[in-house]
């Protein structure tokens, strides 16, 4: 129904959408390491991609950040290699792009990939295709051998975003992140992880768009309990 819909909606979405872009973009990614070496014990060797959210838009700081905070966590149990890897923007064809160009060796990866897909209009069809291929990048190239790939967030529930643009949007989201959690129940490596955030304007950055210090929190959390479980 909402793409039945979006033509006749077109001018209100599209100036729904101009809007909200320009108050997001307001936000700069924070300042901090995007690498390093922390804590004592077996080596895990992470590797942290995506977007805004994966770049810690929201905050001013990476130890605030999902990538500082996921690590804190885990440095209590490992010797923590870790690299971020994210830009404001950037959709998997973007990211695909990206780490064809790096290099090293990886345990486990994190994605956080899927708002801008969805922005864009990418197709599930083609949104499941181009992360079946980074899969493959980063299990043959960079030899991943778990992925937790964040699901797409549930976009109907962004502050920031009115009706009908959050309708449209949500519906959207709900659709690629299905086809991620199809591609995920038939690729060992992948596994989809939904994350809900709790619904509060706590959760919410300054912009109403992306994540709080506490989201980056809740969400390092539960990764972290994740890898903890799977690595022990």
């Amino acid at each position: 129904m909402d793409q039945i819909l979006r033509v006749p909606l077109a001018p209100v979405l599209a100036a729904q959408a101009i809007a909200i872009r320009r108050k997001a973009q307001l936000l700069d990614e924070p300042a901090g390491p995007r690498h390093g070496r922390a804590g004592a014990g077996p080596t895990l060797r992470l590797l942290i991609i995506g977007d805004s959210s994966a770049a810690g838009v929201g905050v001013d700081h990476q130890v605030h950040a999902l990538s500082g905070q996921l690590v804190a966590h885990l440095s209590r149990s490992f010797t923590v290699v870790w690299r971020l890897e994210a830009t404001t923007g950037h959709t998997t064809r973007d990211t695909l792009h990206r780490l064809s160009k790096l290099n090293g060796t990886f345990d486990i990866a994190v994605t956080a990939l899927g708002v801008n897909d969805v922005t864009r209009g990418v197709s599930r069809k083609t949104f499941k295709r181009r992360q079946s291929q980074l899969v493959n990048l980063l299990t043959n190239r960079l030899g991943v051998s778990l992925i937790l790939a964040t699901g797409v967030p549930q976009m109907e529930l962004f502050p920031a975003l009115p009706d009908p643009l959050a309708w449209v949007l949500g519906a959207q989201a709900r659709r690629l992140d299905g086809g991620l959690a199809e591609l995920a129940s038939t690729l060992p490596h992948l596994h989809h992880f939904k994350l809900t955030i709790p619904p509060e304007p706590a959760y919410a950055a300054q912009d109403g768009y992306h994540p709080s210090a506490l989201a980056y929190r809740f969400w390092a959390q539960m990764l972290a309990d994740e890898i903890i479980a799977r690595r022990a």
